[in-house]
């Protein structure tokens, strides 16, 4: 058993994105184990994506992170994480046939990001 960590960020929360996003992850067999909203401090996110301190979205990342609510949660079953980037790669794609263009590289039409 797996389990990984998923942010549904702030447009997808703003969106009401959240009872589908947790819909599609329940179809693929998961288990929600934690769930919490949140608004999520400067500090913690600069924590959380120290790993893209100094590249040229970095602060724009941040920016968007603590712009709004989030929902973390953690996700448990088999392949957990292969499922979360299956989901979230689907979500990707359709935005890019859709002429949109990701803010950086975990956003996706669902406003969703799964642990890398």
């Amino acid at each position: 058993m797996q389990r990984t960590l998923v942010l549904i960020k702030p447009d997808g929360v703003q969106r009401g994105l959240v009872g589908e996003i947790i819909r599609r992850l329940e179809r693929r067999g998961l288990k929600l184990i934690a769930m919490k909203m949140m608004q999520v401090p400067r500090e913690q996110a600069s924590r959380h994506y120290a790993e893209h301190q100094g590249k040229a979205f970095y602060e724009g990342l941040l920016g968007f992170i603590t712009s709004g609510p989030i929902v973390a949660m953690i996700w448990e079953g088999r392949e957990a994480v292969t499922v979360v980037r299956s989901i979230e790669g689907a979500a990707r794609n359709d935005s890019r046939r859709s002429g949109a263009r990701p803010r950086h590289e975990s956003d996706s039409r669902l406003g969703l990001a799964g642990a890398r």
